[in-house]
């Protein structure tokens, strides 16, 4: 069974084909991957339908080493807001468990677990990153733990004492392409996909680190995205966000922007206990809660800002909200502020 996974991961795809004289779009399409995916980080689409698209381009373009090339092009800030909080970890320990803890937000199917050596030594473990679900095909696994790579060297700003790659899958690249790439050996065929690193890493610290910035990244991933489960739910809240205001708040324009139909959003949502009108709900108390207490805009136009047709609308829905009336919540709101 599939899941979804943020088109962040898709970042540097159109560059590469290009590379290779293909068309990007053309292979979205083939394989059911919304065109904006492959220029948008924050579009939800099917992990099922992304590996397909990597594995075919891989084939079609050709281009052996498509998970490679594509890594060249991202960085820790695919991570979304996580990034914040990952670089700014007092050691590799800590930003590695932070990126754990919230790895949901880019993949609810994605893992990351520190293991024991494969190879046995003692002073070495296993960075291991795959997914719940079993080994990713080839390209979204190579995709993966070059972004793995790559991370680390940004978080330590160079080396950090690679032993060796172990890959599940057998190469179609020659094997001397990816010991460029890792600056290692790299050993296929394994039971896992790792890197083997000096358990010393997790205790190296991090050069420049604003633990401000940490606790407010924290804080913001905490209020925002409290439960691993809910990964559509908070994607679906910040496109009504964007809506509001703007265009009406509708089930079928937020899936729209989301890149999924309506009916998949709704079915994503009941299994995450939500549906669109309480997130609509909710986007409109808060809104509609700080334009009255922090504004002096008109009831009127603050019923059109978060989507309700007229002022009678707004007082009715503060009323159920508040138990009291929008003139009560904007007073009360000035005398704490005074």
């Amino acid at each position: 069974m599939g899941s979804i996974i943020r088109s962040a991961g898709m970042r540097g795809f159109r560059d590469v084909v290009e590379q290779f004289g293909g068309d990007a779009e053309a292979l979205a399409a083939q394989y059911r991957v919304p065109i904006e995916a492959i220029d948008s980080d924050d579009i939800l689409v099917s992990d099922i339908a992304m590996a397909k698209l990597l594995e075919g381009a891989a084939r079609d373009l050709p281009c052996p080493d498509l998970g490679l090339r594509i890594s060249a092009y991202q960085d820790i800030g695919i991570l979304g807001p996580l990034a914040v909080a990952v670089q700014n970890s007092p050691t590799v320990g800590a930003a590695l468990e932070c990126a754990s803890q919230f790895l949901f937000l880019h993949s609810p199917v994605l893992r990351f677990t520190i293991v024991p050596d494969p190879e046995g030594r003692p002073g070495d473990v296993g960075l291991c990153y795959g997914s719940s679900e079993g080994p990713p095909p080839r390209q979204a696994t190579d995709a993966i733990l070059a972004f793995a790579h790559r991370m680390i060297r940004f978080l330590v700003d160079g080396p950090y004492g690679l032993h060796s790659v172990h890959l599940s899958h057998l190469p179609k690249a020659p094997a001397a392409r990816y010991t460029e790439f890792f600056g290692a050996d790299v050993r296929f065929g394994q039971a896992a996909s790792l890197l083997r690193v000096p358990r010393s890493l997790l205790d190296r610290p991090l050069a420049g680190v604003d633990a401000t910035l940490r606790e407010i990244a924290l804080d913001y991933l905490h209020s925002h995205f409290p439960e691993p489960g809910r990964v559509v739910a908070p994607q679906v809240r910040n496109a009504i966000d964007r809506m509001l205001g703007t265009s009406p708040p509708r089930i079928d324009s937020a899936a729209r922007l989301l890149g999924m139909h309506a009916r998949t959003m709704q079915r994503r949502l009941a299994a995450e206990s939500t549906t669109f009108e309480a997130l609509l709900d909710d986007a409109r108390r808060d809104a509609a809660l700080r334009l009255l207490t922090r504004t002096d805009l008109p009831l009127q136009q603050v019923a059109g800002l978060v989507g309700l047709s007229e002022q009678s609308a707004l007082t009715r829905c503060v009323r159920r909200w508040c138990g009291t009336t929008p003139r009560a919540v904007r007073a009360l709101g000035q005398v704490r502020a005074g």
